[in-house]
């Protein structure tokens, strides 16, 4: 099963320490770092799910011409993800730095450009040329610029009749037309439609939103309240099954390529949110960006 992800990627960096004492310079914690550790994120934590799960993975995406850049192309290698990794040297590679203490997170620090429209057609080429070997493509929407033509490429790949999975940002879904699922989660979703005070009011949205894009499906995730997928003439929800949260961060990349794998398997709609789900619950005992493995979730199946 060949998974392609396209997106925005970042290098999800970790500084882990000891607080035990408050600065003499400012009401805020000293942590003293004791270990550092480097992970995928964004659009790379997506593949790197998709690769956990068996799939053949494929990963587009820019970078910037600096180390983080060179570390995200390592750690990719490291997982057996056919990147092409186009490089912008305009632009940093975007960074996101959490400092853990006690382990929680006490502060977070991104760095992050928007890369240039050159690189980007180069990307777009790149697109048209891999997406035939795809069996479901994933576009992996951070809000960083890296999917600017997201239109174009939804519609070259469902012209080669692929399965195309979004998980967007922003308010304008209209660039997301024509796909066949968007994962929103609850305050995403609020964005584009408004609130709602019932189940029955955000089905009647959801599926107002789903018949206006052209989309076979629509899956809101809930938080607590579990996530909820609206396709036509059915819908499936599936109640929340972590038992203990430990840390949200890269859930969203789990669920998506949990997705991806299963629909481009073959499931259904049912058994493809309900494996998402079980994914969905054991990453979030996890600490920061994670994935999932066949055998975690076969345990829990």
């Amino acid at each position: 099963m060949r998974v392609l992800v396209v997106g925005d990627v970042m290098l999800d960096r970790y500084w882990f320490g000891e607080v035990s004492r408050i600065s003499p310079e400012a009401p805020v914690p000293v942590v003293r770092v004791q270990r550092t550790e480097e992970r995928l994120g964004g659009a790379a934590n997506v593949a790197r799910n998709a690769a956990s799960l068996g799939a053949i993975t494929g990963l587009l995406s820019v970078v910037g011409d600096d180390e983080a850049g060179r570390s995200l192309a390592r750690l990719l290698e490291e997982e057996q993800i056919d990147a092409g990794l186009h490089v912008d040297r305009d632009i940093d590679t975007t960074v996101k730095l959490r400092v853990i203490g006690r382990q929680q997170q006490l502060l977070r620090i991104d760095f992050e450009t928007v890369p240039s429209h050159e690189i980007l057609q180069a990307k777009l080429a790149d697109f048209e040329q891999r997406v035939v070997q795809a069996d479901v493509v994933i576009l992996s929407d951070y809000g960083k610029g890296g999917l600017a033509h997201i239109a174009e490429m939804v519609a070259i790949a469902r012209a080669h009749d692929k399965l195309v999975l979004i998980d967007p940002k922003g308010d304008d879904y209209s660039r997301y037309a024509g796909a066949t699922l968007i994962t929103p989660n609850r305050s995403e979703l609020r964005e584009v439609v408004g609130r709602w005070s019932s189940d029955v009011e955000l089905a009647s949205k959801a599926q107002k939103l789903r018949g206006q894009l052209g989309l076979e499906a629509l899956l809101v995730t809930r938080s607590e309240e579990g996530m909820t997928l609206f396709a036509d003439q059915e819908v499936h929800h599936q109640p929340a099954l972590a038992r203990e949260v430990f840390d949200v961060s890269g859930a969203g990349d789990t669920v998506i390529a949990t997705l991806g794998v299963m629909l481009g398997a073959g499931a259904d709609w049912a058994e493809a949110i309900r494996v998402a789900n079980i994914a969905a619950g054991i990453v979030v005992g996890k600490l920061g960006t994670a994935v999932v493995t066949r055998e975690e979730l076969a345990a829990v199946l």
